[in-house]
């Protein structure tokens, strides 16, 4: 069984010290096909020393230079994507042409940060006095200790390092240990792109180990984290001891309100699109379909056609449209989710039972007449599950919509402007859609609000979250 020489620091490949090793398994099939090397405190150390000698090298390069180096990482992503796009296929399960996606498209990440950070100004206050000049200026805040997840292991790893690079700091990325490959081969184009030694590091490891080694050292100076909840609020906690800036984005229960004066049928097709890919494995995923009177039977008939036409299998297999879920955990705690809503009421229009043989699959599924006490309207499903449930007014949805605790994306449909209005001003999220899925371009923010996180990654916001305001006045 092959170990993955998995740790970046300071230029050099190696395969960790850690007496520990990580399991990864194809989840189409179950089968164990590597084991990762996992970073020891001795290898942190050598990480940490890395990332303050690489800031202070990245810091004294120019913005344009920087940006060269970036364009050219992003050239060769997309010159990999292919290699890039089947290693996530094979450990994170999700359907090729969804990984091709995820990979082609963390160029266009790079190459946004890549023309922003030339263009993070200052600026000039007039002063009180003459012969006075007072300047703002934009300063990379230093090392960032950068952690993600395994759902998007590529875009979510991208917008963190290329975010942190493009404004002049060094980083220590922590990627995920169940999906590790494609991660690899994102750090090395950046490294053959020309990123010196030390400015990106890339480790693997005990989880809980890594993050609290960290965000401890004075070396480090920001936090990136996305992922649950509960971990986003332990590791916020840290990094507030120790005054460090931190960019949370964590779960999301995302509504989908689909109001009585759209076309039924395309909305429908949307909603189990977006609900459905990546098997729901997606924190910005719509998970609580609101469906008004007027058109609450088509609307579940046309979503649960379109559930039913996908084709569940191995995401090697080009003709999947529903890979597997990441893990034998996902599956189980899916079924959990079903099984509770059934049990207090709920009906099941589709799907409802895992799928046979050895790989971790579950199929597209729809509960409808879910009522609130059920599980799934109140806990982040993260599964390809739909709950959906009727609504009269407007006023009775968005207080419903905004009764969790989550505030990360939502979903709107209607024709009306004075609706569409209405919802995108009363909406308590951080991201709104109306009427198409308008979310996670390399120039637009991302990121929630409440328990689902607070700093934004993705547009000019996200280049900000890297930078410390100086101001600077001076006479003669």
């Amino acid at each position: 069984m092959r170990v993955i020489e998995s740790l970046l620091i300071d230029g050099q490949w190696s395969a960790g010290g850690h007496e520990r090793q990580a399991e990864v398994f194809n989840p189409a099939t179950g089968q164990l096909i590597a084991r990762l090397g996992l970073a020891s405190t001795a290898d942190l150390d050598r990480a940490l020393a890395a990332a303050q000698r690489g800031f202070q090298t990245w810091r004294k390069t120019s913005a344009y230079e920087r940006s060269k180096i970036l364009r050219r990482a992003a050239d060769l992503v997309r010159e990999r994507s292919e290699e890039i796009a089947a290693l996530i296929t094979l450990e994170q399960g999700k359907p090729l042409a969804e990984a091709r996606l995820e990979a082609f498209g963390a160029g266009d990440h790079i190459d946004w940060y890549a023309e922003e950070g030339r263009r993070a100004y200052g600026r000039v206050i007039p002063p009180r006095a003459r012969g006075v000049r007072q300047t703002v200026l934009r300063e990379p805040i230093g090392p960032v200790a950068a952690f993600s997840p395994w759902n998007f292991p590529v875009s979510q790893l991208v917008r963190k390092i290329a975010g942190a690079l493009a404004a002049g700091c060094s980083i220590i990325a922590k990627g995920p240990e169940e999906t590790p490959s494609s991660c690899i081969e994102l750090c090395r184009a950046f490294q053959d792109a020309g990123v010196p030694a030390g400015v990106l590091n890339l480790v693997f490891g005990v989880p809980a180990e890594v993050s609290d080694y960290l965000i401890r050292s004075e070396v480090i100076r920001k936090v990136s984290f996305t992922g649950s909840v509960p971990v986003g609020r332990s590791l916020g906690a840290l990094a507030g001891q120790y005054l460090k800036r931190c960019t949370l984005e964590l779960g999301g229960h995302a509504p989908f309100i689909v109001c009585d004066d759209v076309d039924v049928e395309a909305v429908a097709a949307l909603g189990a699109g977006l609900k459905f890919r990546n098997g729901g494995q997606i924190c910005a995923s719509p998970t609580r379909f609101y469906v008004q009177d007027g058109v609450y039977e088509q609307f579940v008939a046309a979503f649960c056609r379109a559930g039913a036409a996908l084709k569940m299998g191995d995401g090697q297999d080009p003709s999947s449209q529903l890979g597997p879920l990441a893990n034998p955990r996902r599956v189980a705690a899916i079924q959990d989710y079903v099984d509770d809503a059934l049990a207090v009421g709920a009906q099941l229009a589709l799907g409802g039972q895992r799928g046979a043989g050895d790989g971790f699959f579950y199929p597209a599924t729809v509960l409808t007449e879910v009522p609130e006490r059920a599980r799934v309207m109140s806990e982040e499903p993260f599964g390809p599950i739909a709950s959906i449930v009727r609504f009269s007014s407007l006023e009775e949805v968005i207080a419903k919509a905004n009764g969790l605790p989550f505030g990360l994306a939502a979903f709107a449909f209607t024709r009306s402007i004075q609706r569409a209005t209405l919802l995108a001003d009363e909406l308590e999220s951080g991201m709104v859609s109306i009427n198409h899925f308008g979310l996670a371009a390399p120039e637009t923010p991302f990121g929630g609000v409440k328990d689902s996180g607070y700093g934004s990654e993705g547009g000019s916001e996200g280049l900000d979250a890297y930078f410390s305001t100086k101001f600077v006045s001076q006479v003669g």
